[in-house]
């Protein structure tokens, strides 16, 4: 069975299907910050998402950043490696990419699993 939860025209926001569970891309609650606190809120966003899917950041099975400038690239990570807790780190992959608004500097699509 595949649940969808919140589910637009265009995607879901989350979708459970056997226990595993994917996120769409999340992005920053505010686009004026910097590297550093768009990275911060869009991890806040993933994890209000997995705790509404029955999960959390330990249970992340991977993980695919998109990042605008690959100068920004080690403050980012910085935000990344204080938030992913030791031992759960999720497979992961990260490339410099355009955003859909110019003014987004990062963006993560991760997969997890329930608790």
């Amino acid at each position: 069975m595949i649940e969808r939860l919140e589910t637009g025209a265009r995607m879901s926001r989350i979708v459970k299907h056997n226990g595993t569970i994917y996120l769409c891309g999340q992005v920053c609650k505010d686009a004026t910050q910097g590297i550093k606190e768009q990275t911060e809120t869009m991890l806040e966003k993933v994890e209000t998402l997995l705790e509404q899917a029955g999960s959390d950041k330990e249970h992340m099975l991977s993980a695919t950043l998109y990042i605008k400038d690959m100068k920004d690239f080690a403050e980012m990570n910085a935000v990344w490696d204080s938030w992913v807790p030791e031992g759960h780190a999720p497979a992961r992959a990260c490339v410099e990419a355009s955003m859909a608004r110019d003014v987004l500097l990062v963006e993560i699509s991760v997969i997890a699993v329930e608790k």
